[in-house]
């Protein structure tokens, strides 16, 4: 009987437990504690991820976690100069998450209610970089300008200028590092030529990856829970209480940030490339 539910669940994980009960004919509980008990099986919902991933994005998601580590194992200073960052939209309004509007209520009192809402229209786009000792250079784009490979140089130009002013040392010495995803104004040959003609070491990003951007996983989440539930009514008011909250951020938050992004790469390596948030595992 356990291998005829096995069988059946294989057929199709979809099918719920008054269905395999009536093509085993077997009972509702019998069935129950055949799949918990006895197959030691749970129903759980699909993950979204970010894209389905193929064979060879897997293995650069892979590659790159190698060798990151490898560069970080043969040099201790390798992360604490990397500066790493991206852009996000932040939003006059983004709605509250469902834990973040939960509340307490009575055995006898009703369950609360609350109308379902979308982000708002005015938005204002948010460029920053940080390193393990903070943030390293923040600007917003001005509305209507398009972000494009020339618009990024510019942006590269002026964190150049920031890094000379606020990590003296690294500049100096042309140790720090740049880590950025793959975005088309990022890839660009435009932007490129500037790396390279400028002398900016580049830290290798694998597409598709969110989970190993530092800004994907710690910084814009952390400013944007801040957010979420407010109403701002125009883009100024948006940068200044952005900036706030950037403000907030202390060295011990970037430092355990990298940390937590050293746990990834072992992650990804562990999960041979796959993503990996949403599964077991610490």
């Amino acid at each position: 009987m356990i291998e005829r539910v096995r069988q059946n669940i294989r057929e199709d994980r979809r099918r719920t437990i008054d269905e395999v009960s009536m093509l085993v004919g077997i009972i509702h509980g019998t069935c129950h504690t055949t799949l918990t008990e006895d197959l030691k099986m749970r129903r759980v919902s699909s993950k979204f991820v970010p894209r389905l991933l193929s064979v060879d994005q897997k293995q650069q998601r892979l590659d790159v976690c190698l060798d990151l580590k490898e560069n970080a194992g043969n040099d201790p200073s390798f992360l604490s100069n990397v500066i790493t960052g991206d852009e996000t939209w932040v939003y006059a309004y983004d709605p509250e998450t469902k834990t973040q509007h939960s509340q307490w209520k009575s055995p006898g009192s009703p369950r609360p209610k609350k109308a379902r809402q979308v982000r708002s229209n005015i938005k204002s786009m948010l460029i920053c970089f940080f390193d393990q000792k903070g943030i390293v250079h923040k600007e917003f784009v001005l509305p209507g300008q398009a972000v494009n490979a020339a618009f990024d140089v510019d942006v590269l130009r002026r964190l150049r200028e920031t890094v000379q002013r606020k990590r003296p040392d690294q500049w100096q010495n042309n140790t720090w590092l740049l880590h950025h995803d793959n975005a088309p104004a990022h890839a660009a040959l435009l932007t490129r030529r500037f790396l390279t003609d400028n002398n900016i070491t580049v830290v290798p990003h694998p597409p598709y990856s969110p989970d190993l951007a530092p800004s994907d996983f710690f910084l814009f989440p952390k400013l944007k829970m801040k957010l979420k539930g407010r109403r701002f009514q125009t883009v100024e008011e948006i940068q200044a209480e952005s900036q706030a909250v950037l403000n907030t951020l202390r060295e011990n938050n970037t430092q355990e940030c990298f940390k937590n992004w050293q746990r990834r790469l072992d992650r990804c390596q562990a999960s041979e490339g796959d993503y990996f948030e949403g599964d077991a595992g610490p």
